[in-house]
C-alpha cells in the first residue's frame, strides 16, 4: 500500500505534484538541493492551497492536514522509507540518469521510480537501475493542481503490473491517467510542441504579432490558450529543451526548433519566469 511519496525537485511542477499528493492523503517528502526553492515552493502550495479554500473547494482543516503532512528534505537518503517516488528535476537525460541510479540503491527494492519527464527516453532511465521493469514516467500537467490529465509512459521494460500500481495511484490522486509509449516526446509534447514551435516561425517570418496569432487560435481553435502564451507558461527554455529531444531522436526535419526560440532563450527571454518572452510579465 502506497502511503509516502518522495517528490524530487521543487520547481512548478514538483511543488505542484507534492501538492496533489498531500492533498489526497499522501505523506511527502518533497527534496531539492537548494533550500530556498523549498521555502520557495512551500509558499506556493500555501497560497494554492489558500485559493481552494477562497473557492469552497476545500476546508481549512483539510488544508491544514494537507501541510502537516508535507515535509521538505535537501537530500534524497530521507527517500529510504518511501513506498513510491516521482523525480520532476531538470529536463537533463544525464542528470535524470544519474539521479535514478541514486534511487535506485537507496529505495526498497520493490518501489516503483517513476519521472515526471516530458520527453526522455523512460527505457534509457530504467536502464539506469537494477529495476527497469518498475521505472515509468508519469508527466503531470502544468498547473497540476488543477489539471486533471496524467501521461503515463510505459518503458522498454516497464512491467504491466508497476503501470497498473501508478495508474490506480493517479485515480486516488482524483487524475485521469493515459498511456503513451516511449517516443521522444510521447503523446502530449509531439503533437503541442510542433504547433508551438510553428507559431513562433509565424512571428519570425511576419505572418502575424503574437497577440494575432494567439487570438487566432484562441477565437478560431477554440483553445483557451494562444499557443505562444502557452510556451511564456511553460517556459521557452523548456520549449526548446523538448523540441531538441524530438528533432534528436526522431531526425525529422519538421521538429527543428525556431531560429527565433533559440535567440530568445540565449538572450534569457524564457517568458512567465524571467518576465519577459513573448510577452511581459509585471513580478
Amino acid at each position: 500500500m502506497i502511503k509516502t511519496v518522495g517528490v524530487i525537485g521543487a520547481g512548478t511542477m514538483g511543488s505542484g505534484i507534492a501538492q496533489v499528493f498531500a492533498q489526497s492523503g499522501f505523506s511527502v517528502c518533497l527534496v531539492d538541493v537548494a533550500p530556498p526553492l523549498l521555502d520557495r515552493a512551500r509558499a506556493t502550495i500555501e497560497k494554492s492551497l489558500a485559493k481552494f479554500v477562497e473557492k469552497g473547494t476545500l476546508t481549512a482543516v483539510d488544508r491544514d492536514a494537507a501541510l502537516g503532512r508535507l515535509s521538505t528534505a535537501t537530500a534524497v537518503d530521507c527517500l529510504s522509507a518511501a513506498d513510491h517516488v516521482v523525480e520532476a528535476i531538470v529536463e537533463n537525460a544525464d542528470a535524470k540518469r544519474a539521479l535514478f541510479a541514486s534511487l535506485d540503491t537507496i529505495t526498497r527494492p520493490d518501489v516503483i521510480l517513476s519521472s515526471n519527464t516530458s520527453s526522455i527516453s523512460i527505457t534509457a532511465l530504467g536502464a539506469a537501475t537494477r529495476r527497469p521493469e518498475k521505472v515509468l514516467g508519469m508527466h503531470f500537467m502544468n498547473p497540476v493542481p488543477l489539471m486533471p490529465l496524467v501521461e503515463m509512459i510505459r518503458g522498454q521494460q516497464t512491467s504491466t503490473g508497476s503501470m497498473r500500481i501508478a495508474s490506480d495511484l493517479c485515480v486516488r490522486l482524483g487524475k485521469t491517467p493515459v498511456e503513451a509509449a516511449d517516443y521522444p516526446g510521447f503523446i502530449a509534447n509531439r503533437i503541442l510542441m510542433p504547433m508551438i514551435n510553428e507559431a513562433i516561425f509565424a512571428v519570425m517570418e511576419g505572418v502575424g504579432t503574437p497577440e494575432a496569432i494567439d487570438a487566432v487560435m484562441k477565437l478560431g481553435m477554440n483553445h483557451p490558450m494562444g499557443p505562444l502564451t502557452l510556451a511564456d507558461f511553460i517556459g521557452l527554455d523548456v520549449c526548446l529543451a523538448i523540441l531538441n529531444v524530438l528533432h534528436d531522436g526522431l531526425g525529422d526535419p519538421k521538429y527543428r526548433p525556431c531560429p527565433l526560440l533559440r535567440r530568445m532563450v540565449a538572450a534569457g527571454r524564457l517568458g512567465r519566469k524571467s518576465g519577459q518572452g513573448f510577452y511581459s510579465y509585471s513580478p
